[in-house]
């Protein structure tokens, strides 16, 4: 059985997570400069030691400093001393760094036939009707073989589908230009944000983001935030599809001794504003069904009340920082957070929580029956490695030194969508020119040059089909190298892998 991860500890008792109840997921809250981060590091760092994978991203680029050993900061030795850490070491743990705009990190990459329209339509902002148009663009896609990588394949499946609009109507119904419209100023505006390096291949494999180094510890993936951050719903949707990744590819795995992978959601506020009613019962799903994948899921928010009851009832494992209480609507929520831990008849947990220091936290974790456990107040166990970030040279020499440098850094641009939809376009200009040389060759007469190169637009016109017919006999060649993919979040059409 591995050893129970210490997280806290107060006057009379230590406070330990168990981690074959890591996988029943947890809850970080507390407001601003309360401590959440470095908790999220002194978790992740526990995670690490028993040989569990981490994900987190870094949102205000100070979590860079797991990948050096700790030392030289007054605060944590403090801490040490008043909790009698006999034990305490200052030691490193194995990163591996990632960035959507490949700078502070290995690329991160999705595609967008494995983003489905779901997520694409909540990043693109889309009201439900012009969701319903990308859906239907989606469906025509995968009926055509048409593969949407990137987004300039997505573009131009979108440009295809509202010039043939009326011929697709019968089939798949309305397709209204105004939406069609809307998804491409959204896409255009995506794509001046950074969008088009987060489309593309190679896309993530999942498998990269769950080794070990070889002291057995897991690796801590850190996905660099800061910038992505300007853009919240491209920030949260990315951070849910890597979610939905894990839970479509990972087997069943019942109970664990240890969860398979830790994933830490930070400001997990943003995956749930304005979310539309099928997305939080997709999330709600996914965090339920997840735990028998083996993934633990923890969300690092302000307060309780940024996570809707489904998903909040499913989170076993809490640790509340203090939040503060200026106006009645603050109070409501101290209330609100004291009532969703399992109640100490010694402690007035709404009254605690406002007077909780830096670093302080009222801790309740499931037991070894799964039952949550009475809530406790608490100091949180100072992180081993430092905290802060590391200098930009460091980085770059983790970076250039880990085992996956050079393959995401390698862009592939494999056929798809917008080739074959430019090789038609580009094949019916070809006829219309032919077409118009040879209504102008009638017009003069046509004589000699008919009999030379026969009735020439009937020919022409079996040139084009031969063309479309190659093109069409590659797609078919190729199907097993182009499968239309959807992740669980993008099923709804059915088109899982």
């Amino acid at each position: 059985m591995t050893e129970p991860l210490l997280i806290a500890k107060n006057n009379e008792q230590e406070l330990f997570l168990l981690p074959q109840m890591a996988n029943r997921h947890g809850l970080i809250t507390g407001a601003t400069g309360t401590g959440k981060t470095v908790t999220l590091q002194t978790l992740a760092e526990a995670f690490s030691r028993i040989g569990v994978p981490v994900f987190l991203s870094d949102i205000k680029g100070d979590l860079s400093g797991i990948s050096k050993p700790g030392g030289g900061n007054a605060k944590v030795t403090a801490r040490v001393e008043q909790l009698k850490l006999e034990n305490f070491t200052h030691r490193a743990y194995p990163v591996t760094f990632w960035d959507v705009f490949g700078m502070m990190g290995h690329p991160l990459r999705a595609t967008v036939s494995d983003m489905g329209p779901l997520l694409l339509g909540r990043m693109l902002n889309l009201n439900e009707v012009q969701q319903g148009v990308l859906t239907l663009v989606f469906k025509i896609a995968d009926d055509n073989g048409l593969l949407l990588l990137d987004l300039k394949d997505l573009r131009a499946m979108v440009q295809n589908v509202g010039e043939n609009a009326s011929a697709y109507t019968t089939e798949y119904g309305n397709i209204s230009t105004a939406s069609i419209g809307a998804i491409q100023r959204g896409l255009l505006q995506i794509e001046t944000q950074g969008g088009d390096k987060l489309f593309g291949e190679p896309m993530l494999n999942i498998a990269d983001l769950m080794q070990t180094d070889s002291n057995d510890c897991g690796m801590i993936n850190i996905l660099a935030a800061d910038k992505l951050m300007t853009s919240p719903k491209v920030y949260s949707t990315m951070l849910l599809w890597l979610l939905a990744e894990l839970f479509e590819n990972l087997p069943e795995a019942g109970d664990l001794a240890k969860p398979k992978m830790v994933f830490f959601f930070d400001e997990a506020h943003l995956l749930f504003n304005d979310a539309p009613a099928v997305l939080l019962d997709k999330i709600e799903q996914v965090v339920r069904l997840i735990r028998s994948k083996g993934v633990g899921v923890y969300f690092v928010t302000q307060n309780p009340a940024d996570v809707p009851d489904k998903v909040l009832g499913q989170l076993g494992n809490r640790v509340q920082h203090a939040l503060r209480a200026f106006s009645p609507r603050d109070q409501k929520a101290v209330k609100a957070a004291a009532e969703t831990m399992r109640d100490n008849p010694k402690l007035d947990e709404a009254a605690i929580i406002t007077e909780l220091g830096v670093g302080e936290a009222l801790v309740s974790c499931l037991d070894e029956k799964g039952t949550p456990g009475i809530v406790e107040r608490a100091l949180i166990v100072p992180p081993q490695a430092q905290i802060g970030p590391i200098t930009e040279t460091e980085r770059k020499t983790i970076i250039q030194n880990s085992l996956l440098a050079g393959h995401y850094e390698k862009t592939v641009n494999r056929e798809s969508a917008y080739e074959i939809l430019k090789e038609r376009a580009d094949g019916k200009q070809a006829e219309a020119a032919a077409q118009q040389t040879a209504q102008t060759s009638a017009d003069n007469g046509g004589g000699m040059l008919g009999e030379i190169f026969g009735s020439g637009s009937s020919s022409r016109r079996e040139g084009v089909g031969e063309a479309l017919a190659k093109s069409a006999a590659r797609a078919i060649g190729s199907a097993v190298g182009r499968q239309i993919i959807r992740g669980v979040l993008g099923s709804l059409l059915g088109g899982r892998r």
